[in-house]
This record gives structure tokens, C-alpha cells and sequence, in this order.
């Protein structure tokens, strides 16, 4: 127990005898509570007992009091239940008054703590309509009952997270503020460099790798064996080609000051709040900064591959959502959705009807028209009425499969004829939708727990040329995410791009609820 909560639980007054104090502590807890229907229902519900300030609830204060006291831990807006402040605050009663409208601040400081930890600070539609997350919010009720009947210690202790990634950014979080304490990582980096290079430049580097953990101290000047193999490290963990060059891509990465690393943290501290749930014990996880997508089975990532993402446009950014997995379509026809048949095109359509020949020009019922038949120039966005689809083959958009979770962006996981753009290291081409890099093997993982023969039954749907639908026995949930700070296999916090611009809106709006970088709130 902190010295400041031992010196306010040890002089706080006892309490008056009840008929000395019912009408003004009960008056007091009204209009406090007034404001927040229900804080004020649960009161007059419950007669206008207190829930913190009689003389047997003291352990109950110590452990809200305590939790309080950690919230910058977690990048929470400590001046919002504010430990110093109430403490400070039962030092300070004197009157019943006082303690009714202290008993209601804490009860108000109980309930938004608990769900700023359990559930995030913000909202995240309001920050950016494409975070399209329902969060795990906690009836008030059910709060309120833990009070009432509860382990409120369990409880508290219960609240952030149990994905294992929070504790390690939480971790990481401690490491940058004490790294930035002692003046960061050392002098920006300015000269690009190769293996077998030798002088300052590359005492430079390899200080600026030990720094960050990458390396051994040493006194070499030389650009070895051990400083490419860092290099190497330091590529793998931010996104980038690991040939142990020092190139510009990595040169920017490294310098890359520590304060703007623990930003990333911070906001993927509160992206892992916001999807605070049972993720599944197998599900599959989209990661657009990484540019990848996994299959997680209890914990363990058991397949991976590239993806290509949404362009950095603001129709075609992928969202980020959660939804469940039904089927597989192989051999898909890719129905075209209808901005891009509208805005793309309907405009090469009117200059020449024969344009875009290998789609299907189709009406309301389903049924293909003749384009000779049609008179393209006298529609517009607006009015069009014609749909696109492309049939089936290699060519297909869509490549030879697609994986299906309905929902309204019409986003889904599938193949793609253009292989190419798997090489590049930033891969934000589409227009929302999420290419893979080996949808086939990924297709064979997902069968492999409800068929004795996966590759074979995919083989033969891929065989017949016609547009054929698997369903998975068991949906998989689907988790599409956008962390710039996460932690690798081996604990390695991995960084990576702001892609989108979406971590600086976040981060943005945490310093506007109250958060403080760097450990020094409150």
C-alpha cells in the first residue's frame, strides 16, 4: 500500500450515528448523482447507501484507490479518476455532504475506469468511421453487482486485456520511457551502408543497434558479420526486406526517435482494449500494417501469408471489423461492385462499348445483355442500371477463390491473377478487399480440420471450372486489424507503417481525452 493511501484509509472519520446524517448524505448523493442516470438509479434504488465511505468499506477504498493509482500503466487519462485527487478528498471530509458527493466521485471513477480498461477510452467510429468495432462494453449492472456481492479485487484485476500482446506492449511501453528518460537512442543516423564498410559511420550504427537491443556491445568499426546479422533483425521486426543492407527504407525505420515508437504502443494498447474478447480458439488474423493474414489455433500462429490490402484512398481503405468465416467459393465469378462499375467503367463504356470485353454486362434479374443493345451514353452514376460480372477463369479478379464473411463493405479474403505486387514491400493496391499471397494453401489449412483430405476435395471442386461453394463445418472468426506496434514470436516488439494515417487520429484523440505519453500523468 502506497504511504498516501495508508495516511487517508488510517484518519479517515467514522461515520456519525445514521440518524445524524441520513437526510444531508442523502441529499448530497442525489444531486451528485443527478447527472448520471444510472449512478443516480442504482443509489435511490438502494436507499442512498454508500458504496465507499462508511467505516466498513475501507478495504473496498484501498483496492479502488490502489487500482486507480496504476492507470497511467495502462495509457488510461488518469486526471479522469484521478487516485491523488480522491484521496486527497477523504483527507479533506468533513461534512456528510462531503462524504455523500465523494462516495458518488468514486463510484463514477469505479465505473469509467473499469470500462476505459476493459473496453478502450474512445470510441472508435468516432475517431474513424472505417474502425467498425462493437466493443466489449460491461453492463453497468454487472458492475454495480460486483460491489454488491462480488470478489471487487478479482474483478479489478480482471479488466485489461488477457491477449498476451497486452502485457508485452505494456512491457514495451516501460522500456521506451526509460530508454527516452536516458536521452534515447543516440544521434540520428545519416549515411546509407553495406556489408564491409568501416569508420564512423558504422560505430554510428552499431551503437545506435545496441541501443535498441539489437546488439552486443563491442568495439568494432567494421560493418561484420554481427552488425548485418542486427540489421537483418532490425529488418525482419519493421516490415522490411532483410538483406542486412543499410538502405534508405531501413535508414528512416531506425531513425525513427523512441517517442514516436511509444505513440504506436499506446495506440495499440487501446486497439487490443477494443477487441478485449474471445477472439477464438482457431481464428484468422488480418493484420493490414503487416500486410498479412494468419491462422491462429489456441495461440499459435499455424499458417501465414502476404496479403495485399485496400489503396490509401478514402473509398478503397480496407475497414477494420470482426466477423465469422462460412465458406469458401472456388471458381468464383467476381461481381463487380457497383462505384467501381459506375465511376470506372461506365466512362470507358460510353467512348467504346466494347471496352472491358471480358466482363458481363447483366440487369436486375440476373440476366446478360447484349451490349450492342445498349446505349451507354445516355446513363449516368446515378441512373445506370446495369450490373458487371466476370465469369469464372485464371483471369477472373477474383483469382480461382474466395473466402466468405458476408458483411456489408462486401470485403472478403480471395486469389489474385496479379502476383507481382506480393514482392513489394508495402502492398495497399485494391480496393478493399484482401488478396492473398497462397490462398490455395491457406483454402488447404482451413479444410484440414473437417476433411480427410483437404488439398484432394479443394482439387476437385478447382477441377470441375464451375462456381462451387465449401462450407466450413465450423465457422472461423475473422479479425481484420491495424497494429503498427505488435509483438513477434519471440517477444521482439515489431513495428510498422501508418499506412493509413489511422494511428495518428488515435493517437490524436487519446491526448484529447487526457492521456500523457511517457509515464507522467497525474
Amino acid at each position: 500500500m502506497s504511504p498516501l493511501l495508508a495516511l487517508v484509509l488510517a484518519s479517515f472519520l467514522v461515520a456519525p450515528p445514521v440518524e445524524a446524517q441520513i437526510s444531508p448524505f442523502t441529499q448530497s448523493i442525489a444531486a451528485a448523482a443527478a447527472p448520471d442516470s444510472a449512478i443516480a438509479a442504482y443509489y435511490a434504488q438502494n436507499g442512498y447507501a454508500p458504496l465507499w465511505t462508511a467505516p466498513d468499506q475501507a478495504e473496498r477504498r484501498n483496492l479502488l484507490l490502489t487500482a486507480l493509482s496504476h492507470a497511467a500503466d495502462h495509457g488510461l487519462p488518469v486526471q479522469r479518476y484521478d487516485a491523488v485527487a480522491l484521496a486527497d478528498a477523504f483527507r479533506a471530509a468533513r461534512t456528510e455532504g462531503d462524504r455523500g458527493r465523494l462516495d458518488v466521485r468514486m463510484t463514477r471513477a469505479f465505473l469509467d475506469y473499469a470500462q476505459d480498461l476493459h473496453s478502450g477510452v474512445l470510441t472508435p467510429s468516432k475517431v474513424d468511421p472505417t474502425i467498425v468495432r462493437e466493443l466489449p462494453r460491461l453492463p453497468v449492472e454487472q458492475m454495480f453487482a460486483v460491489l454488491e456481492n462480488g470478489d471487487l479485487g478479482a474483478f479489478l484485476a480482471g479488466l485489461a486485456p488477457k491477449a498476451p500482446a497486452y502485457a508485452q506492449l505494456m512491457k514495451a511501453r516501460i522500456g521506451l520511457e526509460r530508454q527516452i528518460a536516458q536521452g534515447g537512442w543516440g544521434p540520428v543516423l545519416t549515411a546509407k551502408l553495406k556489408p564491409g564498410a568501416s569508420g564512423a559511420e558504422v560505430v554510428a550504427l552499431r551503437d545506435r543497434l545496441v541501443a535498441m537491443g539489437y546488439l552486443r556491445r563491442s568495439a568494432t568499426r567494421d560493418y561484420d558479420g554481427e552488425v548485418q546479422k542486427a540489421v537483418q533483425q532490425f529488418q525482419l521486426a519493421h516490415g522490411l526486406e532483410a538483406d542486412g543492407v543499410l538502405d534508405e527504407s531501413t535508414l528512416a525505420e531506425l531513425n525513427v526517435a523512441p517517442q514516436d515508437r511509444l505513440k504506436s504502443i499506446l495506440v495499440a494498447m487501446e486497439r487490443e482494449r477494443w477487441i478485449n474478447i474471445d477472439r477464438g480458439h482457431r481464428h484468422i488474423w488480418v493484420n493490414l500494417t503487416d500486410f498479412s493474414a494468419r491462422i491462429i489455433d489456441d495461440g499459435k500462429e499455424t499458417f501465414t501469408t502476404r496479403s495485399v490490402v485496400g489503396k490509401n484512398a478514402p473509398e478503397t481503405r480496407s475497414p477494420e471489423f470482426s466477423d465469422e468465416m462460412e465458406y469458401i467459393v472456388v471458381n468464383p465469378s467476381w461481381s463487380v461492385p457497383r462505384s467501381i462499375t459506375t465511376k470506372e467503367y461506365l466512362p470507358l463504356l460510353k467512348k467504346n462499348p466494347n471496352a472491358a470485353g471480358h466482363l458481363k454486362i447483366v440487369d436486375s434479374k440476373g440476366r446478360v445483355i447484349d451490349r450492342g443493345k445498349i446505349n451507354f451514353g445516355k446513363y449516368t452514376a446515378a441512373n445506370f442500371p446495369f450490373s458487371m460480372r466476370q465469369p469464372p477463369s485464371d483471369g477472373n479478379a477474383l483469382g480461382l477463390v474466395k473466402f466468405m464473411f458476408p458483411n456489408k463493405w462486401n470485403i472478403y479474403l480471395h486469389d489474385t491473377p496479379s502476383k507481382s505486387l506480393f514482392a513489394r514491400e508495402v502492398r495497399a493496391f485494391s480496393h478493399g478487399c484482401i488478396r492473398l499471397g497462397d490462398p490455395f494453401d491457406f483454402a488447404h489449412a482451413l479444410l484440414e480440420v473437417q476433411s480427410d483430405d483437404p488439398r484432394g476435395q479443394f482439387q476437385k471442386a478447382l477441377d470441375s471450372g464451375q462456381e462451387q461453394a465449401i462450407k466450413l463445418d465450423v465457422h472461423v472468426p475473422v479479425h481484420i486489424v491495424y497494429f503498427t506496434a505488435f509483438p513477434g514470436a519471440k517477444g521482439q516488439m515489431n513495428y510498422r507503417r501508418d499506412v493509413y494515417g489511422r494511428d495518428a487520429l488515435i493517437y490524436d484523440a487519446l491526448m484529447e481525452a487526457g492521456v500523457v505519453p511517457g509515464g507522467q500523468q497525474g
